[in-house]
């Protein structure tokens, strides 16, 4: 069991990231490439990405799964904090500290034996650091990368089903909707885990991190001393669903679809109608639907009503197609 004291500073601070995290999402997805587990979920993924990785990039495939081993932890280092970006994920891997490398490796070398060139990366090695980086980095465009809509959508579509909680009942409530993957009774959020541990938050705040390729019980970092954070599975309908995604027509109605996408560049109701060839009366009964759904805003500025998109409408039209 994993308990996480909070104080009513931490509560405050705490909140959830922006966007699904690459780093976090291409090593757990490390683990589910060689799980067993997860075949309704992650079973089409396995057999698309599989043979992908023959080759030229069967080597870095190993190299990423001597780090990241099947079972138990993996090092720190590889998750940097709330990088959003994988270029800017990989420069946090590749400035990361000396000091911390030589720590994070030799704790992974006092579970099972490591190769040289890993535990070179301790002594302060770049050049096997770099190679590290640029196995993460290729392995991330062919495995991930293509999914990457499709991941986006989930870890949106959490935010939002997570958003009503805390609008309801502030974060205490957001904390005690994760049952019973997690049981919330102040100040302590016990998680299921695999060993017993205790993390003190002390002013630090938490950072939920809704993940695709998460499964079953969330994970945290080594170091209670870090920036902590907490990765626990978004919640999936059937995300290894290896048919065509529907079209924006059939999940949304032809002209409603039609005007999610007129929305990708902003406008007025009269733009939008125009855009779409429909009256304004018919665009704004349409807007209504978008809004409520969570997939458009709307601002206005004097006697203009000016409506955009949302970050889940984006990821909705990019899973659509």
């Amino acid at each position: 069991m994993l308990r996480i004291h909070f104080t009513a500073e931490d509560l405050a601070r705490t909140r959830f990231a922006a966007a699904p995290d690459p780093l976090w999402e291409t090593v757990l997805s490390l683990h589910q490439l060689r799980a067993r587990t997860g075949a309704t979920a992650f079973g089409a993924w396995r057999r698309t990405v599989l043979p992908r990785l023959d080759g030229p990039l069967g080597g870095q495939v190993r190299m990423l799964t001597t780090v990241v081993p099947a079972t138990g932890g993996f090092p720190d280092f590889l998750t940097p904090y709330t990088r959003p970006e994988l270029a800017a994920g990989l420069s946090a891997i590749a400035a990361t500290p000396t000091d911390r490398l030589r720590d994070d490796i030799r704790l992974l070398a006092a579970a099972r034996s490591v190769p040289k060139w890993l535990g070179s990366i301790g002594d302060g090695n770049r050049d096997a650091l770099m190679s590290l980086c640029a196995a993460v980095r290729d392995y991330h465009k062919t495995a991930l990368a293509p999914y990457w809509p499709r991941i986006t959508a989930t870890v949106l579509a959490e935010r939002a089903r997570r958003a009503r909680p805390v609008l309801d009942g502030g974060m205490e409530a957001l904390l005690s909707s994760f049952q019973p993957m997690m049981r919330w009774q102040y100040p302590v959020l016990e998680v299921e885990y695999p060993r017993d541990r205790e993390v003190r938050l002390e002013g630090r705040g938490l950072l939920l991190i809704p993940s695709y390729f998460c499964w079953g019980k969330p994970v945290a970092l080594v170091d209670p001393a870090l920036p902590q954070v907490l990765v626990y599975p978004a919640q999936q309908d059937d995300p290894g669903d290896d048919r065509a995604a529907p079209s924006l027509d059939q999940l949304l109605g032809r002209t409603r679809a039609a005007i999610l996408a007129a929305l990708d560049s902003g406008g007025s109701t009269g733009d939008l109608a125009a855009r779409t060839a429909v009256s304004p009366a018919t665009a704004s009964e349409h807007l209504a639907v978008l809004r409520r759904a969570g997939l458009a805003t709307s601002r206005r500025h004097r006697n203009t009503v000016a409506h955009t998109i949302t970050p889940l409408g984006e990821a909705l039209i990019a899973e659509a197609g």
